[in-house]
């Protein structure tokens, strides 16, 4: 390794000439660099605080040593008491036995020191060649706190640009990358290769929504950030990580790539995948379609897409492997991922994908999955030309009047378009096609809601009568009542038992009936290779939205100040974000109770067992060799989790203390006009 000393010593004396510090280049470095901890989720109050950078390259001691000094760190040295039960995840997927060892700091003590990935400190040669374990300083970020300086600085080459982000201790973070250039107002985008250099040591903007204009939000806003325990000094490398890329929800009509709630720093470094957040057109900048024009829509879509071509043709300069892409999102998101499996310029992009709490059915939650045609789309257009004055009789005047207008009055009128369209390129059915007349698809696919999804979307009625409050919020009463299979609760407070109801039909009607017949319909036909279904039982309310207060909210009680997450509460739309990207310590929140983190564990072991295997089940050899004992624990606990056979199909419900159930409420659903084979015919 003379080429790595020789370019380490290149760039320091010309860093110390200029009198500052050099920043880190993957590339150039000409050793894999890693950032290893054990990472519990619970941030700067875990017990297990032990970090460590890892070089791959083989060298001697002494070179070791400068090799951490081009990172601005020292070659590791042990403090007193130090958990080192996570330096076992070096030796996993090893094709040999032998134990690995890598060189440390020897403390001032004489003699070159190794330790082995058991914890044992050794003497040895000091001209024996070994990778290295350097310190590493870099602090935990949050979002009140990120320090970028230059000491935490590092370099991607990619294509003919140079990329500047930098490090915490979780992973190397890459935050406001381009992926496409600012397109036409309605107009599609198209990947654009990176060129120069480029500081992606902040967040771009978002793209334009109610509320929300120039510098915060823009037109120019198609960004993605990327976060990478893992930077390769060659590409391809042989250590690729498998790549989880994450698409907002917010209705179509509001969200960010860079809300804090998806930090992906936990999800890289617990994970051991590369994360990646997109922003994409929202409202009627990212839906507006007028029939006899060149606006067809689905203009979201196409950054989309153009974000996954950025993704194959960079992410292994990132330490990501293109052939193993998961999309995953949540609500718009998921609507997202399933018109994404749907679209047939998508196809051969990603391999896997998760959606979480896909709306679908009725009302509001109707036109996420049962697409529009244009005609039917330019109905709701003509409602915006009016209310925006550019109804003119001539449909070029109308395209030029709409170009001009600020667009913050396109996204913030009383009628916006928010909704997917068949346009014959992007879209070319009115849904996912799962009854055996569409192509088949090498993805594998998980799929669930949260148990009380619909709350948000129900109200509370001021009417003491549970046929009127239905048929309030748009419901065929009389068939619903007179099933007898969605029964009033009989409690003390009328009100909420009334709104019982409309919160148990609303979650059927709008997430859980259709989901399931998307799972069982796919699974029927032979759709994708392999489906799993889940409902999460157990919520984290995120801070920024939390309807139908308190609802959502699990009860404070003198034991739980935060909250009783084992007394009844909903389980809402949205309850399951904070978990599964671990961001419940980041994000500021308490854990309510001694299972909150544990189940975070669990939940974003699952998701990214999956995205590395496409099986939700974490490797049990892969949780020991990370030490993660709370998930090795409910895993040892419980049988694994299946996929759905059609002939019985389950689910995994997702609490504390995991199990199998059959599909939840498929009387109910029927009743609604959803039965289980929706889909399949």
């Amino acid at each position: 390794m003379a080429a790595l000393v020789g370019v380490v010593a290149i760039v320091l004396s010309l860093a110390q000439a200029n009198g500052v510090a050099a920043v880190f280049n993957a590339q150039a470095f000409r050793s894999d660099v890693t950032l290893l901890t054990h990472n519990d989720l619970y941030g700067n109050t875990s017990t297990r605080q032990a970090a460590t950078i890892v070089l791959s390259a083989r060298q001697s001691q002494e070179k070791s040593q400068v090799g951490c000094e081009a990172l601005q760190e020292t070659l590791w040295t042990l403090a007193n008491g130090t958990d080192l039960d996570f330096l076992r995840y070096l030796d996993y997927e090893k094709v040999t036995d032998d134990v690995g060892l890598y060189w440390i700091g020897n403390g001032g003590a004489p003699g070159c020191k190794a330790i082995t990935t058991l914890g044992k400190v050794q003497t040895t040669a000091c001209d024996t060649r070994l990778p290295a374990l350097c310190s590493h300083s870099a602090s935990l970020s949050s979002p009140a706190s990120t320090d970028v300086g230059p000491r935490w600085q590092a370099s991607v080459n990619t294509g003919k640009a140079t990329v500047l982000g930098y490090r915490d201790k979780l992973s190397f973070r890459f935050l406001g990358l381009k992926y496409a250039p600012r397109p036409a107002r309605f107009g599609y985008s198209k990947y654009q290769a990176p060129s120069d250099n480029i500081s992606a040591l902040a967040y771009g903007p978002g793209c334009v929504q109610s509320g929300c204009r120039e510098p915060s939000c823009s037109e120019d806003c198609l960004f993605l950030n990327v976060w990478t325990p893992y930077l390769p000094t060659k590409v391809p490398s042989t250590t690729k990580k498998a790549v989880m890329l994450w698409i907002h929800g917010g209705g179509f009509t509001s969200g960010y790539g860079s809300d804090t709630t998806f930090d992906g720093g936990n999800m890289a470094s617990r994970g051991d995948v590369v994360v990646v957040t997109i922003n994409y057109r929202l409202s009627t900048l990212g839906h507006l379609a007028l029939d006899n024009t060149t606006l067809r829509g689905n203009y979201w879509l196409s950054d989309q897409i153009a974000a996954l071509d950025w993704v194959r043709a960079h992410i292994e300069d990132f330490g990501g492997d293109k052939q193993q892409v998961t999309i995953f999102g949540q609500s718009a998101g998921a609507a997202s991922v399933r018109a994404l499996l749907a679209s047939p310029l998508a196809k051969g992009k990603f391999s896997r994908a998760i959606l979480q709490s896909v709306p679908g059915g009725v009302g509001y939650a109707k036109t996420f999955s049962e697409y529009l045609s244009i005609s039917e789309a330019t109905a709701l257009t003509k409602s915006i030309l009016d209310e925006t004055s550019c109804a003119q009789p001539d449909k070029s005047l109308q395209l030029a009047c709409l170009r001009a207008l600020d667009p913050v009055s396109l996204v913030g009128g009383r009628t916006v378009a928010r909704y997917p369209v068949v346009d014959g390129t992007y879209l070319t059915s009115k849904e996912l096609l799962l009854n055996g007349s569409g192509p088949t698809l090498d993805v594998a696919v998980m799929t669930g809601v949260m148990r009380d999804d619909g709350d948000p979307f129900s109200a509370f009625s001021k009417s003491s009568n549970a046929s009127q409050a239905l048929i309030e919020q748009g419901y065929n009463a009389a068939e619903i009542i007179g099933s007898n299979k969605f029964p009033v609760p009989n409690g003390l407070n009328t009100t909420l038992d009334i709104f019982n109801l409309t919160s148990r039909v609303a979650t059927d009607a709008m997430f859980r009936c259709l989901t399931q017949s998307t799972a069982y319909s796919s699974v029927s036909n032979g759709v994708f290779p392999a489906v799993y279904s889940y409902e999460i039982d157990r919520g984290y309310q995120i801070s920024e939205w939390s309807p139908n207060p308190p609802t959502c909210e699990a009860p404070i009680t003198p034991g739980h100040p935060y909250g009783d997450p084992n007394a009844p509460y909903f389980h809402c739309h949205s309850g399951e974000l904070y978990s599964v990207f671990g961001t419940i310590i980041r994000q500021g929140r308490q854990p309510r109770d001694q299972n909150d983190i544990p189940f975070s564990q669990y939940l974003l072991d699952s998701w990214t067992a999956f995205g590395r295997t496409k099986n939700p089940n974490p490797a049990r050899d892969f949780l020991r060799a990370r030490g993660f004992a709370n998930t090795s624990a409910i895993v040892e606990g419980t049988t694994p989790w299946g996929t759905v056979d059609a002939g019985n199909p389950k689910l995994r419900a997702l609490n504390v203390k995991p199990k199998d159930e059959g599909f939840r409420e498929l009387e109910q659903c029927a009743v609604l006009g959803f039965p289980l084979d929706y889909y399949a015919d």
